[in-house]
C-alpha cells in the first residue's frame, strides 16, 4: 500500500516551489504527497507593517493548527518564518541544507546600497534589514513594502522605490537571480535567524512520515539552524524583532555572529560566539552578550536564559 501524506503550504509562489521540491523528494521515497493551501495571517493582512502587528507566527500559525488537528500531515515552511518557540505536539522533522542565507539589494536606481543617492527610497517589509540599512545609510528612506516576491518586484520595477531589500534564496528558487544587483555581505548586514532555509514540520508521534522527512536532513545546516533558533527563543521574540544572526559550521566548529539593532539604525550591538557547547548553550550566550548592552530599547520582549 502506498504511503499518503497531505502537506500544509502557503499559497504564494515561492511556497509552493519549496513545497513541490520536498514533495518530489518523498515521491521517490515511495510517498504520494497532496498539497493543501493555507492562507495565514499574514498572507490575509497586507495593509499595515508586519511589526506592526504584534502576533508571533504571522505565517504559520495557521498551517501548525492544521498540523495539530490532523488536517495535514506535515509542512513545509520558510524556516526564517518560525518563532522561537514551537507548539507542544509539533517538531521539526528535517532542516535540509541550506540555500544562500545572505540579504540582497534589487536595484533600480543604483546597483548597490553605496551607490544609492542621499533621500533614495529602499523597500522592505523587515525591522530587522531597515535597523542595519540605516546604519549603513543613514541619509537614506526605508518604506514598508509588503506583498509576495512578484509584487515587490513590481513594485520596483513602478517606480515606488529605487531599490528593494530582499533574501537571496526566494529569488533563487524562483529562477530570478538576474534580478540581484548585490549581495550583501554579512559582515554589514546579518539574515534572519534561519533565513535560506526551510522548516519541514510534522506531529510528534508521526513515525511515518517522520522517517522520510529525516532523510532530507542536513547536519551542518541543523547544527547551524539550531543555534541560531536558540537566539531567538531565548530573547523570546517572534521574526519582527530587528535580530540578525548567522550560525556558520567550519570544519565541524560552531561560529555564531548576531546582532540586536535600534529600528533606526543607530544603534547596533554585534556579537560573535564560537565554543564547543552545545548550539543551544552558544545561542543562549549570544543572547544573554546582546540582550545585556540592548535589551533595555525592546521592554516587551520576555528573555529567558535558563
Amino acid at each position: 500500500m502506498i504511503p499518503r501524506a497531505r502537506l500544509g503550504t502557503r499559497g504564494s509562489a515561492l511556497a509552493l516551489t519549496q513545497s513541490r521540491w520536498v514533495a518530489e523528494q518523498l515521491t521517490r521515497l515511495g510517498w504520494e504527497i497532496e498539497l493543501v493551501i493555507i492562507k495565514t495571517t499574514g498572507d490575509q493582512v497586507t495593509n499595515i507593517p508586519l511589526g506592526s502587528i504584534g502576533v508571533k507566527g504571522l505565517f504559520v500559525s495557521e498551517i501548525e493548527q492544521a498540523l495539530l488537528d490532523g488536517s495535514v500531515d506535515l509542512a513545509v515552511h520558510s524556516m526564517k518564518d518560525l518563532p522561537g518557540d514551537m507548539p507542544e505536539g509539533l517538531t521539526l522533522a528535517a532542516v535540509p541544507e541550506r540555500e544562500d542565507p545572505r540579504d540582497v539589494l534589487v536595484g533600480r536606481t543604483s546597483s548597490n546600497i553605496a551607490g544609492l543617492k542621499a533621500g533614495a527610497v529602499i523597500g522592505t517589509s523587515s525591522q530587522r534589514r531597515q535597523a542595519q540599512l540605516l546604519a549603513i545609510r543613514p541619509d537614506i528612506q526605508v518604506a514598508d513594502l509588503r506583498g509576495n516576491l512578484d509584487t515587490r518586484l513590481r513594485k520596483l520595477d513602478e517606480g515606488q522605490y529605487d531599490a528593494i531589500c530582499m533574501a537571496a534564496a526566494g529569488l533563487h528558487r524562483l529562477g530570478l537571480r538576474n534580478r540581484i544587483t548585490e549581495y550583501i555581505n554579512p559582515d554589514t548586514m546579518l539574515p534572519a535567524v534561519g533565513q535560506g532555509a526551510l522548516a519541514l514540520q510534522t506531529r510528534a508521534e508521526s513515525s511515518g512520515i517522520m522517517d522520510a522527512l529525516r532523510t532530507l536532513d542536513d547536519a551542518a545546516t541543523r547544527l547551524a539552524i539550531t543555534a541560531e533558533r536558540a537566539v531567538l527563543a531565548a530573547l523570546g521574540g517572534g521574526c519582527s524583532v530587528p535580530l540578525g544572526v548567522l550560525g556558520r559550521v567550519v570544519a565541524g566548529n560552531l561560529t555564531l555572529d548576531g546582532v540586536l539593532c535600534q529600528p533606526d539604525g543607530k544603534l547596533a550591538i554585534r556579537e560573535c560566539v564560537t565554543g564547543n557547547d552545545t548550539p543551544e548553550q552558544i545561542g543562549k550566550e549570544m543572547a544573554s552578550r546582546i540582550w545585556h548592552q540592548a535589551g533595555y530599547l525592546f521592554p516587551d520582549m520576555k528573555p529567558d536564559f535558563n
